[in-house]
């Protein structure tokens, strides 16, 4: 059978990928009477006195909303809310497998910011974090601040944050690979949505000051108008140092490292690589056809690439990121999701794969289920203190 064939196949033949459960026994009369009515109303009456200890007598504590409105569906485009569920019912099956979390997905009938914010914030009392995922930039890193700035638990964008703590991970270990340093090198980004945006503000913060940012109208920069947001704005004052000028293929002359993120496959080339520094790094990310395939990033002579693909070595996947970093999150009831909370996931992730480092190798495997034990222990550790 085709992919799409054997896909269509195992969702059709189990309708979809999760299911709840339940967790105490409901076999007697007694059971029903502690598990539901009366003794219910107890634990219900003690949550009234102590807000707080929701966590310890519900499933609030090891819950998160994966929370969509289906405008930008992995790399496919806005396809709707009912589209984008088996993609949520996906991301909610490997938050268990690899987690432990319960996560439901929360596919929305609206696609206004304001409505789903409010929809969010209405929601959130069941709900230990939440998880946006597939939601269209600039507007999904307005909701993502608003809703920091008015829920009191952890809020996550994996779009954005994720793909940020897997790339730095990568790079972490791809530049020592080619004996360069984050304050040292340049790193040259393709695309300005969400993940372009969440890169940029990390590798600025672990060190890097050469960093250039491109989207479809150029080189951003400091004084340009056309294509502009306040988030791009933010960009222009931590990025492009000298202020240049031009397209990619300018952003690319002597750049240690290129970053793609751009949802345009092909768009890189071998001749833009051998303009590049030497040894040059590329992530070319966009799934699930990326920026340009390995072995022509090879043959121009790049010494390190990954892809967002399974299909070749250095997947730089999310997986590895956000089972893990939720688990962290819950555990340490974490009201918020920060900075050194991502660079300590990345490290750990990095750290993984130890002794086996090379060009083939700068991350682990997604399948290890010990990933995501390491990651939540460095995020609960970074939360704590």
């Amino acid at each position: 059978m085709s992919l799409k064939e054997e896909a269509l196949l195992l969702h059709r033949k189990f309708r979809g990928k999760i299911a709840t459960s339940v967790k105490v026994p409901l076999k007697t009369q007694r059971d029903l009477v502690l598990a539901y009515t009366p003794g219910v109303a107890e634990v219900s009456r003690e949550i009234a006195r102590n807000r707080n200890s929701v966590f310890d007598y519900t499933s609030k504590g090891n819950s998160v909303a994966i929370v969509t409105d289906g405008s930008r569906v992995l790399g496919l485009g806005n396809l709707g809310p009912e589209a984008a569920l088996p993609v949520m019912e996906g991301k909610a099956a490997l938050f268990k497998a690899f987690g432990d979390v319960d996560a439901l997905p929360l596919c929305l009938s609206t696609q206004d910011a304001e409505k789903i914010v409010g929809v969010v914030k209405a929601i959130s009392p069941g709900f230990g974090g939440i998880n946006l995922e597939d939601i269209e930039t600039p507007k999904v890193l307005e909701i993502k601040q608003r809703l920091i700035q008015e829920l009191e638990i952890p809020v996550f964008h994996d779009d954005g944050d994720g793909t940020a703590v897997v790339t730095l991970a990568g790079l972490i270990n791809a530049l020592k690979v080619v004996g360069k340093s984050f304050e040292e090198a340049t790193f040259t980004i393709a695309g300005a949505g969400s993940a372009g945006y969440e890169i940029a503000r990390i590798l600025h913060r672990v060190g890097a000051r050469k960093i250039i940012v491109v989207d479809s109208r150029g080189i951003i920069r400091r004084g340009r108008k056309e294509g502009m947001n306040r988030f791009k704005e933010e960009l222009a004052k931590i990025t492009n140092p000298e202020n240049i000028t031009g397209q990619l293929e300018d952003a690319l002359r002597g750049a240690d490292v290129f970053i793609g993120v751009s949802a345009v496959p092909g768009l890189l080339r071998g001749e833009m690589i051998k303009t590049m520094a030497e040894d040059p790094i590329i992530f070319a990310l966009t799934n699930p056809e990326p920026e340009i395939l390995p072995e022509e990033a090879l043959r121009a002579g790049a010494r390190v690439v990954a892809t967002g693909s399974s299909q070749f070595p250095n997947q730089a996947n999310n997986l590895l990121v956000f089972p893990g970093f939720f688990r962290g999150l819950l555990d340490s009831r974490a009201k918020s999701v920060t900075e050194e909370m991502k660079i300590a996931a990345a490290e750990a992730i990095a750290g993984m794969v130890g002794g086996k480092l090379g060009p083939q190798r700068i991350l682990p495997r997604a399948v290890d289920k010990k990933i995501a034990r390491r990651v939540a222990a460095a995020v609960a550790k970074t939360a704590k203190r």
